[in-house]
């Protein structure tokens, strides 16, 4: 069985993204990597409405991919067409396929109505990141109610790329000469929490991610000056876990969006992770065990004291939320465990 797996990725992503989904083809079971991102950028249809007026104006770009896509399924042979990340397919287009289709859904109730409900009508089945949904509902009752009847939790995990390639001794004996990080976009959200933090330890908080001169700005402005946020490019982010004890996890909704990469990629260096999430982190990590969790910024702030001094259970709690990260949420097993929902939707 041949599996188109359609994603949106650039650069050093699309490099490790390509490479780690093609080496989990097996006999009778390929990975075929197709970068849909190449054809024309998510700016461009992230809503619903956008790309229903690229697809009536008959955007060249958009014909392009699609003309492609038709031909590299005839060409492979391909069966199943999994859509990650900002899917580009109109669902007049997708209707014209002969094959099973699935939809993954990756960034949560944020940005539900714009990028995944309008689309479940189109798809044999989704693929959510994340049990979590709203105070109303959880993600699988959610999908219930908006028709989808083939549903399956199959959260984000660690690439291989984004993690230590050094064993866990080894790993565990660095030297980790920065007290906190947090590395991610700097959205309006997460800004409060973020800028307490920040003034609370100051320089030994190091804060990196997307943050443009305008939000930049914004930041500092309306929260006193905490600092100003940096980039840092994909391959420094494993060196700069490395060298941390603490990252800290925020997410837009707090316990509503949890279930990001960033869950992965802490634990995944060795890093014992502070996160949000409140019950729906017991689906990915134990509470206390391999992950701690918090409610408020002054609880976070207190539980960073606390494990800042207090080492030997800080370490604890990374290495077993590392030893949980290599055993159940790699990408590797993702995407074994894959293959038993596609055969079953065959």
């Amino acid at each position: 069985m041949k599996i188109l797996y359609s994603h949106n990725k650039n650069g050093y992503e699309e490099e490790y993204w390509s490479r780690e989904i093609s080496n989990e083809s097996i006999e009778n079971f390929e990975y075929i990597p197709f970068n849909h991102g190449g054809y024309i950028t998510s700016s461009n249809y992230l809503r619903a409405q956008e790309l229903d007026n690229l697809y009536y104006s008959k955007d060249s770009r958009l014909l392009s991919l699609y003309e492609a896509v038709r031909r590299k399924i005839i060409e492979e042979g391909v069966e199943v067409l999994i859509v990650d990340n900002a899917n580009p397919y109109h669902p007049d287009f997708l209707k014209t396929l002969d094959i099973t289709k699935i939809q993954r859904t990756t960034d949560g109730p944020l940005a539900a109505y714009d990028r995944d409900i309008p689309y479940f009508h189109a798809f044999d089945a989704v693929l959510y990141h994340s049990p979590a949904y709203s105070e109303d509902l959880n993600m699988e009752e959610k999908l219930s109610y908006c028709g989808v009847r083939n549903k399956f939790l199959w959260p984000l995990a660690s690439f291989e790329a984004v993690r230590s390639t050094k064993k866990e001794d080894e790993l565990f004996s660095l030297k980790r000469n920065r007290d906190i990080a947090f590395v991610g976009a700097l959205f309006p959200n997460k800004m409060p929490l973020i800028a307490s933090v920040k003034k609370e330890f100051g320089k030994n908080f190091h804060l990196h991610g997307l943050a443009n001169m305008k939000k930049n700005l914004y930041f500092n402005a309306k929260f006193g000056f905490p600092g100003w946020v940096t980039p840092i490019d994909f391959v420094e982010y494993v060196p700069l876990y490395e060298r941390t004890k603490i990252g800290i996890n925020v997410h837009n909704r707090g316990k509503y969006t949890v279930g990001g990469y960033r869950l992965f990629d802490l634990p995944a260096n060795g890093v014992m992770q502070i996160s949000d999430g409140g019950k729906y982190l017991e689906e990915f990590f134990k509470i206390g065990i391999e992950i701690e969790s918090y409610e408020s910024s002054e609880e976070l702030i207190d539980k960073i004291k606390y494990y800042l001094k207090n080492d030997l259970a800080r370490e604890k709690i990374a290495r077993a939320g590392y030893r949980r990260v290599m055993k159940d949420h790699t990408m590797k097993k993702r995407l074994s465990d894959l293959k038993k929902v596609v055969l079953d939707l065959r």
